[in-house]
């Protein structure tokens, strides 16, 4: 049996209205890559903010080594072992690789001036420690997000004494290539006998590295065992509570004949080029392709965030003129960016602040807010959503994935929009809170407006969408529907 490198036992973690961790034990053991999933919610970033000192657990105890110890902050963590990368980077992007490896780290002891020298040398060694040949006096704002993914982990075991790695959502923005090279360095760090506790929502990519599963749900453990021992079926059923027969929900409407968005000739020089397509009342049209072929790009054209050189957009027949994101609104397109956090949230303000934010005008009087009408609509907006949170007074940036995205669906249903393009919306949350944003997508339709979605997941475009447009290289490839919808045709042209 391997050496047992973490234990952690009957540990509870509180917060107003919610028991976000409850009684919870786990075992880690010396070089095991060992996954945690569960639904958004579930306490697993909890956990992992525990064991890194960002918070203070309320009950029970943490060993490491067999040693019991207290992480009051993230340099106890450190000292202990122990380091973490988030979901969302910890860089700065105009200093150099060296540079962010060592932050502050750079003047080491007993020298008046720093040897960048060694700097460099040094971390020239932990990139190549992990397999990964790069210059390290580049600057990170020039790399892609798997060279900063890497960028991380090199910093991560640049502490003495490394002996675990959490990872929260690693490979949530990297194409399939990516995740392969990820994945091989993870399991270089196991080779070292480093062990890493790895977040993530893709099942086949936990059963195709992890050795080991913890299965956590309302804070709880549900189970935990040897991957071997769980289907993908079993996981997900632990997970929610309750088996799902169907991912996808039935939809019962079909688009109506009438044209609803039409664009022209959507062109930005060396981005995106000739883009014309329709969009019908009730329709889901999805975009498919490779990431970086332009999906975004063109939905951020269309709602006037990046200029076009040439162009035309119709919205119910009328020539529109889209140069910004408020023109976009009046017209009554809403865009639901990929980056909710950045883009669709303010994350230290409440619920109903973020719910009204889009459409002041309903819960203005005089130019003052009218309290009860504010709280009014985000009570609304929270029942007809299934929003988990204690109050419309929560932060934004304490409710889980899939509630966030809601409270930003919840904010463009708040404004007399009628074209919705939603842009990775099931990125980084659950097969639970997945299957809810499909509903919520199809009673969009059902209520007679349109949705764009764009998503890298093909079964989840293909299943959705009443038609499909494949974008290769900034330009429309293919328009498929009916029998022509498949994995085989959208690849065929996206590549």
């Amino acid at each position: 049996m391997k050496d047992l490198i973490l234990e952690v036992k009957n540990v509870s973690k509180i917060f107003p209205g919610v028991r976000a961790l409850d009684q919870v034990s786990l075992k880690v053991r010396k070089g095991e890559i060992h996954a945690f999933v569960g639904e958004n919610g579930a306490g697993k970033s909890t956990l992992m903010k525990i064991l890194n000192g960002n918070y203070k657990k309320d009950e029970g105890s943490i060993y490491i080594d067999g040693q019991e110890v207290e992480i009051q902050c993230p340099d106890d963590a450190r000292s202990f072992g122990i380091s973490i990368i988030f979901q969302e980077l910890n860089l700065v992007p105009h200093l150099s690789i060296a540079e962010n490896i060592f932050m502050g780290r750079l003047l080491r002891e007993g020298k008046r001036f720093i040897d960048w020298k060694q700097v460099y040398q040094e971390a020239d060694a932990l990139m190549e420690q992990i397999g990964y040949q790069i210059d390290t006096r580049t600057a990170v704002e020039k790399l892609s997000v798997a060279q900063k993914q890497m960028v991380e982990i090199a910093k991560a075991i640049s502490y003495p004494n490394t002996k675990l790695i959490l990872m929260d959502e690693p490979s949530a923005t990297l194409t399939n290539r990516e995740c392969e090279k990820l994945f091989e360095v993870i399991r270089g760090l196991k080779e070292q006998g480093i062990s890493v506790i790895y977040i993530s929502h893709k099942l086949e990519e936990i059963a195709e590295l992890c050795e080991w599963v913890t299965i956590l749900r309302d804070g709880k453990i549900i189970d935990t065992g040897s991957i071997s021992d769980f289907t993908k079926d079993e996981m997900i059923s632990k997970m929610i509570g309750r088996e799902i027969t169907n991912k996808f929900p039935r939809r019962d409407v079909r688009p109506g004949k009438k044209e609803i968005l039409k664009v022209e000739g959507l062109s930005r020089h060396g981005v995106i080029t000739d883009i014309s397509f329709t969009l019908r009342e009730g329709e889901v049209l999805g975009l498919a392709g490779l990431v970086g072929a332009g999906r975004t790009e063109i939905a951020r054209a269309v709602t006037g965030i990046d200029y076009v050189d040439t162009g035309k957009i119709y919205v119910e027949g009328r020539h529109v003129r889209i140069n910004n994101p408020k023109d976009a609104l009046k017209a009554g397109i809403a865009y639901l960016s990929e980056d909710r956090k950045q883009e669709g949230l303010v994350l230290r303000a409440p619920i109903k602040w973020n719910i009204s934010m889009a459409n002041m005008n309903r819960i203005l009087s005089m130019g003052v807010v009218n309290e009860k009408k504010d709280e009014a609509i985000a009570d609304e907006m929270i029942e007809r959503l299934l929003i988990k949170t204690p109050s419309r007074e929560q932060y934004a940036m304490n409710l889980s994935g899939g509630n966030q995205q809601k409270i930003v669906v919840a904010k463009w249903l708040n404004t007399d929009a009628k074209i919705f393009i939603f842009d990775e919306p099931t990125r980084g949350i659950d097969v639970g809170a997945k299957y809810e944003i499909y509903v919520l997508i199809n009673q969009l339709v059902q209520e007679g407006k349109s949705v764009i979605m764009i998503s890298s997941e093909l079964p989840e475009v293909l299943e959705m969408s009443d038609r499909v447009l494949v974008i290769n290289k900034g330009k429309v490839a293919a328009e498929l529907t009916g029998e022509a919808m498949n994995a085989q045709s959208v690849m065929g042209y996206a590549i």
